[in-house]
């Protein structure tokens, strides 16, 4: 039994000779920052490091890669999600499409609490749980802020007016980072030049001209048509009003309204004129 005591003790240091002999690293891009955590077989799972660059690990040890730098969430066609629904003022509904352009926080305090809190949860360090957590992070926040700060407007100012428009932006971009950073518990996504200080504002929002339903365009282009044709035909009348003048001033002239129709048919080129000596003859012949 003594003999196989020291066996199996020479076996374990063997184990964990070898353990140690093959750790392995990981090569994180510069776009990724690492988090490391300790998980041999024989001990507790702890943090180890935050590092970008390549990370050396032991083979039970586990890292988890973030991306960092400037990101993006885009909603409408083609994007992270359908574009947004929000209801203006005078209750109508508008569809908005645009893109969220943020980063990650990197500070390594940081971005340790948001994959202890967040990132294990939803699995963000993969990219259909990043996509998913952006969905309810960022997309639902977003999704709420459109529509409150929509609601102070009326859809053909933001429809119609750009400087409205650029105005409701700029509201929603801040309702937004506030009600991220509320959600999330932390300033996880700052701006896009966010410089790791630790310190984190408002991500940048750029959004798209928000869009009635088809039918209400429809009806405004009609309209706008029709104040169109008003202004030509209140322009057309101001020309035949200027016409019939003319043609006063010359019954003036001329003094009989006969002479004056004979001298617009000349003029138009509906009667030739021939000029005929003095004394000469004129054959007419008629079918």
């Amino acid at each position: 039994m003594k003999n196989l005591k020291h066996v199996s003790a020479a076996v374990v240091s063997a184990v964990l000779v070898t353990l140690a002999a093959t750790g392995c690293s990981v090569s994180v891009r510069p776009d990724t920052k690492g988090l490391e955590y300790d998980a041999g077989p024989l001990s507790s799972t702890e943090f180890d490091n935050c590092n970008t660059g390549r990370i050396w690990h032991g083979p039970g040890d586990k890292v988890y890669l973030y991306p960092v730098g400037q990101r993006t969430y885009q909603f409408g066609d083609d994007g992270d999600t359908d574009a947004l629904k929000v209801v203006s003022k005078d209750d109508l509904e508008l569809t908005v499409e645009g893109v969220a352009t943020f980063s990650l926080n990197d500070d390594c305090k940081v971005l340790r609490k948001f994959h202890e809190e967040i990132g294990l949860k939803y699995e963000a360090y993969e990219d259909d749980g990043w996509a998913k957590m952006l969905r309810i992070y960022i997309g639902s926040p977003l999704d709420r802020a459109l529509d409150e700060v929509s609601k102070g407007y009326s859809w053909q100012d933001l429809y119609s007016d750009p400087k409205i428009k650029r105005e409701w932006e700029t509201k929603v971009g801040e309702a937004v980072a506030q009600q991220v950073n509320a959600i999330a518990g932390d300033n996880y996504f700052c701006a896009p030049t966010f410089n790791g200080s630790g310190e984190c504002g408002s991500f940048l929002l750029t959004l798209q001209q928000p869009v009635p339903p088809e039918n209400v365009r429809v009806s405004l282009a009609a309209a706008q048509q029709a104040i169109e044709d008003n202004k030509t035909q209140t322009n057309r009348n101001k020309q035949i009003q200027t016409e019939l003048k003319a043609l006063a001033d010359l019954k003036k002239v001329l003094g009989d309204a006969y002479a004056v129709i004979l001298y617009q048919a000349i003029k138009d080129g509906k009667i030739k004129v021939v000029p005929v000596p003095a004394g000469g003859d004129i054959n007419i012949t008629t079918d």
